[in-house]
């Protein structure tokens, strides 16, 4: 099993048929694509899966798929993004049941609580499971920021052990390693900052668009790491436009499509989420042929 927290961790996206059931013969060719390139972990279940359109049942049974077919060649980790303390809770124990070797926690959904609430919530998930966590910080989007001040109160919870930082303020990832030295491991959560975020310190990086191009994602990793600083910046200025489609309201929809492209994926998304059609469809898909034309040689 490889060390958790460090290397590219793929948010992988959930693959479903026509008929709007998983789909796991697809799920089981990116996944394995994604260990092939040299991913160092797989998470299930987050935005770019579709947790919100997901049935728990799925979720596990996507996390017992993945486990088995991982076969130990690297950890799976779940998302548990809940609205109650009880179901995160729950979510826990079963990822647990399941054979996941850690999760990523995100503050609760919907209700915008406070510090000391969303302190409590982290403490009580982290005290029913002995499953390392990862906590997502991202206010842009789920609107609760979790300060430094709260890592600092859960520097002494041992299984809190890493953060998905998509703050995005790359100079976060700077004052973690200021307060915290290497207490937490930090994973870039935003396509678009992971070689910034590297280059500081960074410890690894949840990714995106690694969904659609895998062995190009884990070479920046690599470049960055080794000091191979400019074959690192080439490939992330060529990377660049396909990046930006993970900023997106619309990044399944986008990433999925990129998936198709390169023959990682299919297009079918879970209502209300709804395939792109039009003019909107055709300029994500010129970024990602525009980028196919001029794909790098590794």
């Amino acid at each position: 099993m490889h060390t958790l927290w460090h290397g590219v961790y793929p948010a992988l996206t959930t693959p479903f048929t026509e008929t709007d059931s998983l789909d796991f013969q697809m799920f089981e060719k990116n996944m394995e694509a994604q260990i092939a390139a040299g991913a160092e972990g797989l998470v299930l279940g987050g935005t770019l899966g579709e947790a919100s359109s997901l049935l728990n049942e799925e979720k596990y049974e996507l996390v017992r798929f993945c486990v088995r077919k991982a076969a130990g060649r690297v950890p799976v980790v779940m998302n548990i993004a809940e609205q109650t303390t009880r179901a995160a809770e729950a979510a826990a124990q079963e990822a647990e049941r399941c054979g996941a070797s850690g999760l990523m926690l995100l503050p609760p959904m919907r209700y915008k609580a406070d510090d000391r609430e969303t302190l409590a919530y982290f403490r009580a998930v982290a005290e029913v499971t002995p499953l390392p966590i990862m906590i997502y910080n991202n206010p842009v989007d789920y609107k609760i920021l979790v300060t430094l001040e709260m890592f600092d109160t859960m520097a002494d919870w041992p299984t809190i052990q890493a953060v998905k930082e998509s703050t995005r303020d790359v100079s976060n990832v700077t004052r973690m390693l200021n307060r915290f030295g290497d207490r937490f491991k930090i994973l870039c959560g935003v396509d678009t900052l992971a070689l910034e975020s590297l280059l500081l310190g960074a410890h690894g990086w949840v990714a995106g668009l690694v969904d659609a191009f895998p062995r190009e994602t884990v070479a920046i990793y690599r470049h960055a790491k080794a000091g191979r600083i400019e074959e690192a910046r080439r490939l992330y200025q060529w990377f660049l436009p396909l990046l930006e489609l993970d900023i997106h309201p619309k990044l399944v929809q986008y990433i999925k499509l990129a998936e198709v492209a390169t023959g990682l994926g299919t297009e079918h998304v879970r209502a209300p989420r709804l395939p792109l059609e039009g003019s909107e469809r055709e300029e994500v898909l010129k970024v990602i042929q525009d980028a196919l034309a001029k794909r790098p040689v590794l």
